[in-house]
């Protein structure tokens, strides 16, 4: 891949041949769509290359003062050595761009290949065409958002850090020191959040840009018209903060800002200019004197940035992934413009004739962007495992058939146990929960013949037929996979499985163990209503179109189901219960899978999801959790050869054709088919009879809802394949 370099001690920059970095755990490869040239401070590092080493020296003290320390500490040669070896050296370019997720890297479950995100950092976020970013410093893009827009994300976040610090207030009045790109987002941050704007800046564009981007008045800072557009405003107080977005070595910015501001006044540095602070006149007006480091709370931090570890929200609020969101979020609904901000937009293999045009002057800009060579995104297709084990004679259970449940919490005490309790031919031997206490609740409530947290036991017991698997989500496919292997019949509760690796395990260990004897909750089918429904619509000869509306709700603060890195996405989690009953209206298996996803923070859990079966039969499902929870849950449509199925929410059901029919209104406990599920259970187990659903359609369905993830992030179609 190519990279933009500068060699430091000659000042050479160059586009050079590199290769591409690996996808380490902890973060994502992503290749680059635009990058952005921050025109102030890559210019500056361009321009100190470019310097001879007096020059250099000067610029730079802070690192004259660790040379001097290294010389006192290893000598002269061995410092001279080292200096030259570093200065010799190629050094990479950029900070902010944005690009599509290549690779995903182990630990990483918020964002998947094909993925639009927006980068960060000067060792991350390079202007390469390949970076490999950690989790901290990303950010998804929403779909509202232009990528060459989102190749903003890092300056963006630097000025939105630079303006909470300020800590604006409606109505307040507000002097910007220094109109690029840096100054000119502050104006807009600010004006957004009902703060009035003064700007200065030397260069008469540049006030004027910002006065059509929101700032009341902008002038040159050497002018009368700055100092009295602030005293207008604010009746001469003046400013109630001031934003230093300036650099270079001249000390006016900081005394203008002392001039301008009210007493007791906030005057917040984000450039790097000269801060040789008028002491009198900041101590006579008391200023609070503030600095914004960079993008915000977690830079520089390797605990953060490199190692994810993340600061509670409820002590940091804004990080600089958060900072880096915000901004996304901002440009997406047009609260912040950067379009006016663009300059140019060059292709990338001209960086070196790019910087050279802006160091020279010829290129004078504001905010330059690289555009980088398309790439076709393949089509993507998800292989649906088909597997033949050599299956171990079947067991037939003695009467009566003794039931082992794994996890008693909120569903199976609710749903499923009410079911059990009592029904002939069903012995409740064992509950295994990972506390003593719940075990114990479950065994006396229910009566089960004893309770323990030794799920080993449980396992190795011949006296135990079946084994439910009733836990949370992240840990269904391993035990699933246990009970198997051990020889039990399993019913676990959807999902089957959160990734395809975890799919791929079960299945090793049906393959494994010759045992298939696998249940999942996949409960709507076994509706007594829905089946009726389904029997009056009958037989089938064209293709058929079906809608079914998931009116899912919002969630609680603090459900468990929320926890996307450990639980999955709640379409993951129950998407399936969707799907199988699609396929078992439709009699088919899906063989492509379509997903769009709402963009905006409070409908992030919405899908829209589109199935076609192999007699070109779609199944158009939408799953809502921004609805009204006055309206029913679940509502679907079929149609097909004439005729109309209605199906409202497992109350009534209705069918439109030559003759219509119309069921009789239900109760409001509604049937969703969890008695009619066990009893099939049941009665498999202990005839030795196939089980309710075959496990062909249980892959079919578990390898369509996780495809659901990789249509979304392609942006097209996933053909299922069935495969070996």
């Amino acid at each position: 891949m190519k990279q933009v370099v500068q060699n430091y001690k000659s000042g050479e920059l160059a586009l050079l041949d590199v290769p591409v970095p690996g996808c380490k755990p902890g973060g994502v490869l992503v290749r680059t769509a635009y990058s952005l040239i921050s025109t102030g401070t890559e210019l500056m590092k361009v321009s100190e290359a470019g310097m001879t080493m007096l020059g250099k020296a000067r610029s730079r003290p802070d690192q004259v003062a660790k040379v001097v320390q290294s010389v006192a500490t290893n000598g002269l040669p061995a410092t001279y050595r080292k200096v030259m070896g570093k200065l010799d050296s190629y050094t990479p370019l950029g900070y902010s761009l944005c690009g599509i997720v290549e690779q995903v890297g182990a630990g990483i479950d918020d964002v998947a290949v094909g993925d639009v995100v927006a980068c960060a950092g000067n060792e991350h976020a390079l202007h390469a065409e390949v970076n490999w970013v950690p989790k901290h410093l990303y950010a998804k893009v929403p779909d509202a958002l232009a990528p060459e827009h989102a190749a903003f994300g890092t300056v963006g976040s630097i000025a939105l850090q630079g303006v909470r610090r300020g800590e604006p207030q409606l109505g307040e009045v507000a002097l910007v020191i220094g109109l690029g790109l840096i100054g000119q987002l502050v104006v807009q941050l600010l004006d957004a959040a009902g703060v009035r704007v003064v700007g200065a800046d030397p260069d008469p564009e540049r006030c004027a840009l910002a006065e059509r981007l929101g700032a009341v008045a902008c002038g040159d800072p050497g002018s009368a018209a700055v100092e009295a557009a602030v005293a207008e405003l604010t009746d001469g107080y003046g400013a109630d903060q001031v934003y230093l977005a300036a650099g270079g070595s001249s000390n006016q910015p900081v005394e203008l800002a002392a001039r301008l501001s009210r007493d007791r006044g906030r005057v917040v540095d984000i450039g790097k200019c000269s801060l040789d602070l008028p002491w009198n006149a900041y101590y006579e007006k008391e200023l609070d004197v503030r600095f914004s480091r960079s993008y915000g709370p977690g830079r520089y931090d390797p605990s953060y940035e490199i190692e994810g570890r993340d600061y509670p929200i409820g002590y940091v609020r804004w990080t600089e992934r958060r900072n880096l969101a915000c901004f996304l979020d901002l440009a997406a609904r047009g609260r912040i413009d950067v379009a006016p901000l663009v300059s140019h937009v060059a292709a990338f293999e001209d960086a070196v004739e790019t910087y050279r045009s802006l160091e020279e002057g010829e290129l004078k800009a504001v905010a330059v962007l690289f555009r980088y060579p398309e790439r076709d995104r393949p089509t993507a297709q998800v292989d649906v495992p088909v597997i033949k084990p050599r299956l171990s004679p079947v067991r037939t259970a003695k009467t009566p058939v003794r039931l082992a449940f794994v996890g008693a919490g909120n569903y199976a005490t609710s749903m499923l146990l009410p079911h059990l309790v009592g029904r002939d031919g069903v012995d409740l031997s064992t509950v295994v929960t990972t506390t003593a206490l719940s075990a114990a609740n479950a065994e006396r409530k229910f009566g089960f013949a004893r309770a323990t947290t030794d799920l080993d036991t449980v396992l190795g017991d011949p006296d135990i037929d079946a084994v439910f698997v009733v836990t949370r989500h992240s840990s269904h496919a391993a035990l699933t996979r246990k009970a198997l292997l051990a020889g039990k019949a399993v019913f676990v509760e959807k999902p089957l499985a959160l990734t395809e690796d975890e799919l791929a395990d079960v299945l090793k260990a049906v393959e494994e163990s010759g045992n298939d004897r696998l249940q999942v909750g996949f409960n709507r089918r076994f509706s007594p209503l829905l089946k009726e429904a389904k029997r009056r619509f009958g037989e089938r000869t064209g293709p058929a179109s079906l809608r079914y509306l998931v009116n899912a709700g919002r969630l609680d603060h603090g459900s468990w189901y929320l926890r996307q890195s450990t639980e999955g996405s709640r379409f993951t989690g129950e998407g399936g219960h969707f799907i199988d009953t699609a396929s078992w209206l439709l009699d088919a298996d899906p063989v492509s899978v379509y997903a769009a996803a709402a963009t905006s923070a409070t409908s992030a859990d919405d899908l829209q999801i589109v199935l076609r079966y192999p007699d070109d039969s779609t199944a158009t499902l939408s799953y809502v959790t921004t609805g009204s929870s006055a309206y029913p849950k679940e509502t679907l449509d079929l149609l097909a050869d004439g005729k109309v199925l209605r199906f409202d929410d497992f109350v009534r059901a209705s069918v439109y054709g030559r003759k219509r029919w119309v069921s009789s209104r239900l109760p409001k406990a509604r049937d969703k088919g969890q008695n009619a599920e066990l009893a099939a259970f049941v009665r498999a187990v202990r005839t030795g009879g196939p089980m309710p659903v075959p496990l062909r359609s249980l892959i079919a369905t578990t390898t369509a809802t996780l495809a659901v993830r990789t249509a979304l992030a392609g942006g097209a179609p996933v053909t299922l394949a069935r495969t070996r």
